[in-house]
């Protein structure tokens, strides 16, 4: 996985609660876009936060992040990450 400079992006989560997440990668699995996001937190942990995997949208100039819900999908996407980070091992 190639790391990307540091970007951040906002979005409001079901509840209206702002997040920040610290885009780590994008990457193309079936011509499907993912986004690799880090949530930033308020107050910095020693503990590394948990990666989360959201289907990349485009819509003209708007992207929106829609979480993966077919274990199937998400299975596919995680195997290839491993496959990523073990050949950049």
């Amino acid at each position: 996985m190639t790391k990307t400079n540091e970007q951040m992006i906002e979005t409001i989560d079901e509840e209206g609660n702002k997040v920040v997440f610290e885009l780590l990668d994008i990457v193309t699995v079936d011509n499907i876009e993912y986004a690799l996001l880090l949530p930033v937190e308020e107050e910095k942990n020693e503990e590394e936060g948990e990666i989360l995997v959201m289907r990349l949208k485009k819509d003209g100039e708007e992207f929106s992040f829609e979480a993966i819900e077919d274990d199937d999908e998400f299975n596919k996407i995680a195997e290839y990450i491993e496959e990523l980070e073990d050949e950049t091992d």
